[in-house]
């Protein structure tokens, strides 16, 4: 049995208040305050209220996070950064209520697959900027057009924008 923070070989690191107090913070090339999780092997979006909502940008990047969910309310926060994870879902719900103010959700390289699971998206009413850049998902009938009718804001799909004529 793995009593510590440190089990990685079953869940991976914890998301505690105590790592993310130890992880860079700083402000990045756009002038946003952003908090560095990434290479942190996190398994799971948790503890996030530590962060007192001090954040306009997260990255956790290059960690083990299956699915995107989060319990906090952060309305600072417009940027998230969830590049090389294994991100194959999204909750349901509540997503909005955490992240009201999400204008750029980045999903490079994860493990997304089916149109279905890009369903929830459609809760964040803000967001302008998405990447599902090497995703199964981007090679399905219909990818593009499917996920620009879901989130009616979107302004930039895959670092590629959204023309009026595909609207």
């Amino acid at each position: 049995m793995c009593s510590s923070d440190l089990c990685p070989q079953t869940f991976g690191m914890r998301l505690t208040a105590d790592m993310i107090a130890r992880s860079p913070a700083f402000i990045n090339p756009v002038k946003d305050r952003e908090l560095d999780l990434r290479g942190n092997k996190i398994a799971v979006i948790e503890n996030l209220a530590a962060t007192q909502d001090q954040f306009d940008s997260l990255d956790l990047s290059d960690n083990e996070i299956r699915k995107v969910e989060c319990m906090a309310v952060l309305p600072r926060l417009t940027t998230l950064l969830l590049n090389t994870n294994r991100v194959s879902r999204f909750a349901d719900s509540g997503l909005a209520r955490a992240f009201p103010n999400l204008t750029t959700l980045i999903l490079t390289n994860n493990a997304l697959t089916t149109l279905k699971e890009l369903e929830p998206l459609a809760q964040f009413t803000s967001l302008t900027c998405l990447s599902l850049v090497d995703n199964v998902v981007t090679k399905q009938k219909g990818y593009r057009a499917f996920v620009i009718a879901l989130i009616p804001k979107l302004r930039l799909l895959d670092y590629k924008k959204v023309k009026q004529a595909e609207r």
